[in-house]
């Protein structure tokens, strides 16, 4: 009798027919068999439901186009495993993704687990991720058996800083979960999930540095497929005022100023794009009015750093065409 627990694997995908064949056969080859796979269909108007006949194992669910936070928590209301995890219908997991994965979160006794990735480069090679990340950075010293635990008061501050986990990495227990994935978020709902988690309650998470997956990028990935005005528009502006009223109640004052200070910096980087590569003064204006707002020492002193490096980086720009 099997007595590993069962893994829900979600894959929410829209139009991604011409990868999403990829995504499902490296959930069916992990070494980890005891899998329930759930595809959800986001309204997609390619030919994805032909793609899907071809794996009548496969729970598949269609929905209305609302969005990756709205597919995800559709498939987690229909999943039955203990065990959630969300791939990203675009990536794709090595074989040994699952059973690395659900061993820590057991044998530790985790809420969630994340795994390193290869990074897909738009030009050049793939490149190790987590690697380079500043924030996980004090914590390699820490590695026993590939990973490294994160205790709470160390997760705590890392999520506020940053997500280190984008969905494809994440292995969480089901129970830990607290309201699934806010479909009020543009592109942070796994970093808002995870908020959610840790800011609930004492977890523990862990990682490892070994690449268990792929990111793969092209031209309509949520994060990777946007221009940096979008970014900062979505994610570091809207998204970030989403999860300020959402977690108000739970963060500590310094914490929420480092959500203040993400936003703030976002809209006078924004700012300088209005001014400088859209020539919009009204809208530039219209922003650092929304900054000043919020905090007007702060973003006095945001306001020639990034001024100076984005007119200074137009200048290269137009010297080097000449």
């Amino acid at each position: 009798m099997n007595n590993k627990p069962l893994v829900s694997v979600i894959i929410p995908t829209y139009n991604r027919a011409d990868k999403l064949s990829l995504a499902i056969d490296s959930v069916y080859k992990q070494h980890y068999k005891n899998i329930e796979l759930i595809i959800v269909d986001d309204g997609s108007n390619d030919n994805t439901a032909d793609v899907i006949t071809k794996y009548p194992d496969a729970i598949f669910i269609e929905q209305q186009h609302a969005g990756q936070a709205a597919a995800r928590n559709n498939g987690l209301r229909n999943s039955k495993g203990s065990i959630i995890a969300s791939l990203d219908s675009d990536d794709v997991w090595q074989p040994e993704f699952l059973i690395r994965c659900v061993e820590k979160l057991e044998s530790d006794n985790l809420d969630f687990v994340f795994a390193n990735w290869s990074q897909q480069a738009k030009i050049g090679n793939d490149w190790d991720f987590l690697n380079r990340d500043p924030f996980l950075m004090p914590y390699f010293k820490n590695i026993m058996d590939s990973w490294v635990v994160l205790e709470y008061h160390d997760l705590r501050k890392v999520y506020m800083e940053a997500c280190p986990s984008p969905s494809s990495s994440v292995v969480i227990r089901k129970s830990s979960i607290v309201s699934g994935w806010d479909d009020r978020i543009n592109i942070a709902d796994d970093w808002c999930m995870y908020l959610d988690v840790i800011l609930s309650k004492e977890c523990r998470a862990a990682f490892t540095l070994d690449r268990l997956w792929e990111k793969r990028i092209d031209d309509i990935n949520i994060y990777d497929g946007r221009k940096r005005n979008e970014v900062l528009k979505h994610l570091y502006i809207s998204d970030t005022l989403t999860m300020m009223d959402k977690f108000k109640k739970l963060l500590t004052r310094s914490e929420m100023y480092i959500l203040k200070q993400r936003y703030m910096a976002s809209l006078v980087e924004l700012a300088k794009h209005e001014l400088i590569r859209e020539f919009n003064i009204t809208e530039c204006l219209r922003l650092l009015k929304d900054s000043f707002i919020v905090n007007v020492p702060f973003t006095l002193k945001m306001i020639p750093d990034i001024f100076l490096k984005g007119l200074k980086g137009k200048y290269n720009a137009l010297s080097g065409r000449a």
